[in-house]
């Protein structure tokens, strides 16, 4: 018995390894770099799961050292995009209380990971694949300080296999300024928390306590407080939920002060209003989803659609998160929404960056993935039509980090025995 499993160990390994060796050429596509620019009839190659070849096609190429060479003439290539601020992995009924593992009791809890409860079996994530997301940033909800996220390569036997970067970073729930009554349907009247000055003030004491703890002997270990260290070392970066001008200036202000090094804001709706601020303090921003009603009554109608171009147009580094009701798989629609970005001023390939390279170097991963670059992980897919049209999109391959991923899940399988069995054309 022993035997036969090292047999088959040796076999899947084998199998592993091959797909990761290979040396593959991709010829004639549309290359969209992820950097802003794109490379028309390109060639693109791969090998030991890294870019070895990234340029435009000519006759001068030897073709003689590749294994394989695929003809994706007339097709788009695109750098894996990345979901940030997801409960991908860890919740997959909403509705089932069992399957929602990403709140924890209490208001601070820098020291829950979503790491280790990531389950590589869900089976939202090949649904989300299929759209190009290739890599999650996975984070707890819930409290204060809701917890430590990790970023993951979306496929994997567990989550040791999966995870890409762990413990990336903190993500802290700022205090509303304003609070709305009602919901997205019937919203009702908004007025000024009363109390939000006290809540400010728990949130600094906290900080100041941890950074008390960074800078003492550390004589008596406090796994809590020992969460917050990389924050003041900056190995992690502080990803605060903040929406309104109050809010981000005040969330801003407080971390610079207490000496945190990376910070990015998550949400942003009335970025747009403080750009020169934002660019003073040199300060990311993941943009709140846009297929939403505005934030209050007398902000334009289209404001979510046109945030983005403004971002861009004043220089601010920015990328997009889909939080929310239904988020896990609503990760799909990720895409689309920097297609409406697109068709209200942001220039095309801008919004790719904005959801591969822009959103890596916000993250802190950006020397390994994000674009189409030599020397980079293989973690892209390829598609016959425009990645972010969901008229058109249509992925045909699909690596990661130079392993060929299946594309099929449970609603293409559905699709399928459905289709065969009415015999649809």
């Amino acid at each position: 018995m022993n035997k036969l499993l090292i047999s088959i160990l040796f076999i899947i390994f084998g199998n592993f390894l091959n797909a990761q060796t290979q040396n593959i050429l991709f010829i004639g596509g549309i290359a969209h770099i992820g950097n802003g620019t794109k490379i028309d009839n390109s060639a693109i190659a791969i090998n030991n799961g890294k870019f070895t070849l990234v340029s435009k096609w000519n006759s001068n190429i030897d073709t003689s050292l590749y294994d394989t060479i695929i003809d994706i003439a007339n097709q788009h290539i695109y750098p894996g995009f990345i979901a940030v601020n997801t409960t991908l992995g860890i919740t997959e009924i909403s509705a089932v209380r069992a399957t929602r593992d990403y709140n924890e009791t209490g208001d601070f809890k820098p020291h829950v990971r979503s790491l280790t409860s990531y389950n590589t079996e869900s089976k939202i994530i090949p649904t989300i694949r299929t759209n190009g997301i290739l890599l999650a940033q996975v984070a707890p909800k819930g409290g204060i300080i809701t917890g430590t996220s990790s970023i993951m390569n979306l496929e994997g036997w567990n989550w040791e296999d999966a995870v890409y970067k762990k413990d990336d970073g903190i993500h802290l729930n700022w205090p509303k300024y304003f609070q709305q009554s009602g919901w997205w349907a019937e919203p009702g009247s908004i007025k000024k928390t009363d109390n939000y000055n006290s809540k400010v003030k728990k949130i600094e004491d906290y900080f100041n306590i941890a950074k008390s703890y960074f800078n003492s002997n550390k004589s008596k270990i406090d796994l809590e407080l020992d969460a917050t260290e990389g924050l003041f070392t900056g190995e992690k970066r502080l990803y605060i939920h903040a929406n309104l001008v109050k809010e981000i200036t005040d969330a801003i202000l407080f971390s610079k002060k207490i000496g945190i090094k990376h910070i990015v804001i998550i949400g942003g709706n009335e970025a747009h209003l403080i750009t020169d601020f934002i660019n003073e303090y040199n300060v990311p921003i993941l943009l709140d989803r846009i297929h939403r009603l505005p934030l209050t009554e007398d902000t334009p109608i289209d404001m979510p659609y046109r945030q983005a171009n403004i971002l861009h147009k004043n220089g601010i580094l920015f990328g997009f998160c889909y939080q929310g009701d239904m988020e896990a798989m609503g990760q799909r629609n990720l895409p689309f929404s920097a297609g409406t970005a697109v068709s209200y001023g942001l220039p095309y390939d801008e919004a790719i960056s904005s959801l591969s390279l822009n959103t890596a170097t916000i993250l802190g991963i950006e020397n390994k993935v994000g674009s189409i670059t030599k020397g980079k992980f293989a973690t892209f897919f390829i598609s016959t039509g425009d990645a972010l049209d969901m008229k058109s999109n249509n992925l045909t391959y699909v690596y990661i980090e130079g392993k060929k991923i299946n594309l099929n899940n449970h609603q293409s399988d559905l699709y399928n025995k459905y289709k065969s069995k009415y015999q649809v054309k």
